[in-house]
């Protein structure tokens, strides 16, 4: 009643709503404010992404005397690279090299990731140090961690053979990046261990979007942790598992800075680390005279494969989500 009283007093009008003023409050900008925005993100992109794409593309039909261009060959550029030595033995092996590095990554990397996203979702202490934490090294240049790991798996000064001695494992003590057998599989713990962040984040977030009304029915119905996570939040993860994926194979294919830091530019020992990327900058910088077309057109296949097997699994990632429902 008192509350009552206390309105009734007031001038009428006091409590109505004030209208938003344009532009203020809340208000949408109009579509040349929207485009002002974009324009600055849009022009570097067509910069630097769209137009070096188009000029390879167009590039990869004719032939180079050093960089000036000269007739048109057709489709010569993308014959020669599968049949020019050592170009013909360097393609496929250096694709099964990003193929591994992909299946290693998903395996290690992601699944880490998810892991860590996990253990971190449920806890109030120390939630925000340690995603902090891990996700530190992926804002550090892949150059700067290449070298500072190759350091640390030196075999005769580094702290990695130096500790497995110590504790009694001198057995496992190895030039990790001088064996064939192991040096890829090097590059791709350290690239996880750079990148482990990053998936972190995205089921993080997959994690936090998931109602906790279905969690309390799921226990109410005396589900274990397990099948909780297993029937409930792993298919509810389900477009953030896509777009790690499609992500990761992106990145994968495209890798470069690691590799080259950590096993040369020509993917040492004995080409086992040599991927797209490395057989792309040294036929670009070390092909010869007519190495220009040649990079372009290898340029042209790995964005023609990379893009067509990004949209397959966007779709049918897609179609994955929609049988769920």
């Amino acid at each position: 009643m008192a509350v009552s009283k206390f309105l009734a007093k007031r001038k009428p009008g006091r409590f109505k709503q004030r209208k938003h003023v344009k532009g203020v409050g809340g208000a949408a900008p109009s579509r040349g404010v929207i485009a002002l925005f974009l324009l600055p993100a849009f022009l570097l992109y067509t910069i630097f992404m769209i137009w070096p794409l188009v000029q390879s593309f167009y590039f990869s039909f004719f032939e180079f005397k050093g960089l000036a261009r000269g007739d048109f060959v057709g489709l010569q550029n993308f014959r020669e690279l599968f049949t020019r030595y050592p170009l013909n033995e360097q393609l496929p092996r250096a694709f099964l090299h990003n193929v591994y590095f992909f299946v290693g990554t998903m395996l290690i990397q992601n699944t880490l990731g998810l892991l860590l996203a996990k253990l971190l979702y449920a806890p109030r202490w120390g939630k925000r140090f340690f995603q902090t934490v891990y996700t530190m090294p992926y804002l550090i240049s892949a150059l700067v961690v290449g070298y500072l790991w190759s350091l640390m798996l030196n075999p005769l000064f580094g702290p990695i053979n130096r500790t497995l001695k110590t504790i009694g494992l001198s057995a496992w003590a190895r030039p990790w990046l001088g064996d064939p057998a192991t040096a890829l599989t090097a590059i791709i713990l350290v690239n996880a261990w750079q990148w482990v962040g990053f998936p972190m984040l995205l089921f993080s977030a997959g994690l936090a979007n998931i109602g906790e009304d279905l969690r309390e029915a799921a226990r109410i119905d005396g589900a274990t942790s397990w099948k909780l996570f297993w029937y409930i939040e792993l298919p509810l993860l389900l477009p953030v598992i896509g777009i790690v994926t499609v992500l990761t194979f992106i990145g994968n294919f495209n890798v470069f800075g690691i590799v080259w830091a950590m096993g040369g530019v020509n993917g040492e020992p004995g080409g086992s680390t040599d991927v797209l990327g490395l057989v792309f900058y040294r036929t670009a910088f070390r092909g010869g005279v007519d190495a220009f077309g040649l990079a372009s057109a290898l340029a042209v296949l790995m964005f023609i494969f990379i893009f067509g097997v990004s949209m397959f699994m966007v779709g049918r990632f897609r179609r994955w989500e929609e049988s769920l429902q």
